[in-house]
């Protein structure tokens, strides 16, 4: 018994680690946070400079992109990130506001916050999709009634995640305050995922009953009898 324990133990802190890299791991915060931070000092230490401000992130972005690459990260998650920073520098520097360049964040978190409800209205929740890619299940979590609402219910704390972040980021993006909006960044990126990760393992491990055998095994129902 104290063996099974420690299995499941160790099997529960695999897949915890594995959805935080997926959903937002210690590397995906440094994408997230680091540029916005960089491009506010550039454009506070040059003279309230957008154009410094937005090399500057530019560059920092393309370094840590060719970093990720080079430690094995999804080619396509590099270049989303890449992406937002090089179209948040667009946008501030055709606008002239340096606030603009967080515009992208915003835009961003609200479309993700909607394709989250989606994926759960659907009852195809994103959690269950990734983690059931995770643990090579194809679609058997989804046959499961038990994991199909665990995950839809623990899904929802995603949801939240996303909509912290507009509570936050809309009413400073509005006042035009550029540097708190680099620190909700800062705070609101890796800290805030740690946080949703636990939590939402923590819904999902309490909406599954007792008698479940686990994440790592579906309970699908038996095939219907062949014609005998």
């Amino acid at each position: 018994m104290t063996r099974d324990r420690q299995t499941t133990t160790t099997e529960d802190g695999s897949e915890r680690d594995s959805l935080m890299n997926l959903l937002g791991g210690r590397t995906s915060a440094i994408d997230a946070s680091l540029p916005p931070v960089v491009f506010v000092l550039g454009w506070y230490l040059g003279d309230e400079s957008i154009g410094l401000g937005s090399g500057l992130a530019v560059a920092v972005s393309a370094i840590i992109a060719v970093w990720r690459l080079a430690r094995g990260a999804r080619p396509g998650a590099v270049l989303v990130s890449l992406l937002a920073v090089l179209l948040g520098a667009v946008i501030a520097l055709r606008t002239g506001d340096a606030v603009d360049f967080f515009l992208v964040r915003v835009v961003t978190n609200a479309a993700s916050a909607l394709a989250w409800v989606v994926s759960i209205v659907v009852r195809w929740p994103f959690l269950g999709i990734v983690l059931g890619t995770v643990l090579g299940q194809g679609r058997r979590w989804r046959r499961d009634p038990d994991l199909l609402r665990a995950y839809n219910r623990a899904s929802w704390v995603w949801v939240c995640q996303y909509l912290v972040r507009l509570v936050v980021f809309i009413p400073l993006w509005l006042a035009g305050l550029v540097i708190p909006l680099a620190i909700a960044q800062v705070v609101l990126t890796w800290p805030l995922v740690a946080v949703c990760v636990a939590v939402s393992w923590w819904v999902l491990r309490r909406a599954l009953p007792d008698d479940h055998p686990g994440l790592r095994h579906p309970r699908t129902p038996a095939p219907p009898p062949g014609p005998g």
